[in-house]
C-alpha cells in the first residue's frame, strides 16, 4: 500500500531532521528518495505538524517542530 511506503519516506525525512534544519535538497540527497516519495513524506509530516518550513532567498529549509 502506497501509505506504508509513504510512513517509511516520512521516518527517513524524521532521521535526517534530528540533527538539525536542512535544506529541501539536502533531505532528498540524505534520505535517497525520489522526489515524488519526498514531497509526500514531507506533506505528511507537515500535515501532522511535526515539520516547520523556512524559505530564505528563494531556497526552502525544512526542521523538525
Amino acid at each position: 500500500m502506497y501509505k506504508e511506503k509513504i510512513g517509511i519516506g516520512a521516518g527517513l525525512v524524521w532521521e535526517a531532521l534530528a540533527a538539525g534544519e536542512l535544506n529541501v535538497k539536502a533531505v532528498k540527497k540524505v534520505t535517497k528518495l525520489a522526489e515524488k516519495d519526498l514531497n509526500l513524506a514531507l506533506g505528511w509530516l507537515a500535515r501532522e505538524e511535526k515539520v516547520v518550513f523556512n524559505e530564505v532567498e528563494g531556497e526552502l529549509f525544512v526542521r523538525l517542530a
